[in-house]
């Protein structure tokens, strides 16, 4: 498919290295995998319940399985160097559903890639998320503020975040954990509120009702997924290890506000309608990334404007 040039990234830094992608056909993962691929040998995981397999790069080792399998995942993790762990339920609606598979599909399949990490003293860069603060008591929001989750979703991964500081601790393993604020980009299917971007560039191009849960003055966070990319490259290098790190953009907009902006860039007359709230949503988000400005060298590049344009203007947006 055709990639706007937001969504390029340069070969990844790490090289002649053996690295897996787990999730490597979904939406942050294959990103992740296209960086990678020119210089290392790159292996991908995925059970495609969410990815694609045309989002492999041709010159990976693509191994069809859930990293819950452990057949699949001991060939998948076999010699590795590192891992860059994304795969897992990302769904806040989801994870309210059906608590027990969320936790089974993000903090046990986790538990058993950071084993298998051990047997092959492989480095590992997981995927948390900025639930595992739920609603902040003020912005920006840094790492070591209170932990509330609001969801069973937030509660796993918080557990990740935990596992992966305790693995360093405990077992000398080299981890550490992005705390992905909302991301967005290129590949992403709609339904959360990273996705929503999707949905509502989707629901603009197509003259269609823009649908806004609640009253749409919720704050969020939006980063590009080429800058979540850059920051998982330079996990994979930093000295830092045993920690988590804020991965957003430091600036926020209303869920109204960026309604109304993919309504402009797209030159749609859509209409802008309010729904009911969602359970287990939180009021306010933006990330304090001073931490990995410092440890991580992280400077976003991408802005919300660039980013929509691209995807409005460049790629098709999947559903």
């Amino acid at each position: 498919m055709d990639e706007s040039d937001a969504a390029r990234v340069d070969a990844a830094p790490i090289r002649d290295q053996t690295v897996l992608v787990t999730g490597g056909a979904g939406f942050v993962g294959s990103h992740l995998a296209d960086a990678l691929v020119e210089r290392n040998d790159l292996r991908v995981i995925d059970d495609l319940t969410n990815g694609r397999p045309e989002n492999v790069p041709d010159d990976a080792t693509f191994i069809e399985g859930d990293i819950r399998d452990d057949d699949a995942l001991a060939e998948a993790m076999d010699g590795v160097d590192v891992v860059f762990h994304q795969a897992g339920l990302v769904s806040v609606p989801a994870s309210v559903e059906d608590p027990a598979e969320s936790q089974d599909r993000n903090a046990v399949a986790t538990l058993s890639v950071l084993e298998r990490a051990r047997e092959n003293d492989a480095r590992v860069v997981l995927a948390s998320s900025v639930a595992i603060y739920g609603d902040p008591e003020e912005l920006p929001v840094r790492e070591d503020d209170p932990k509330r989750p609001d969801s069973p979703y937030g509660v796993d991964k918080l557990a990740i975040d935990h596992y992966a500081r305790l693995y360093h601790e405990h077992y000398g393993l080299d981890t550490v954990a992005l705390r992905y604020f909302n991301v967005y980009g290129p590949r992403q299917s709609g339904g959360s509120y990273s996705g929503v971007i999707g949905t509502f560039v989707d629901q603009a191009r197509s003259g269609r009702p823009i649908t806004v849960h609640g009253d749409g003055q919720q704050t969020r966070d939006f980063v590009h997924v080429a800058d979540v990319v850059r920051a998982n490259l330079a996990a994979a290098e930093t000295d830092a290890v045993g920690r988590g790190f804020n991965i957003g953009t430091g600036e926020s907009v209303t869920i109204r506000e960026l309604a109304e902006e993919i309504r402009s860039i797209a030159g749609a007359d859509s209409e802008i309608v309010h729904t009911d709230p969602r359970d287990g949503d939180v009021d306010r988000s933006r990330a304090d990334i001073s931490a990995a400005r410092r440890h991580l060298e992280f400077d976003p590049q991408v802005s919300l404007r660039e980013g929509l344009r691209d995807l409005v203007g460049v790629t098709e947006v999947e559903q």
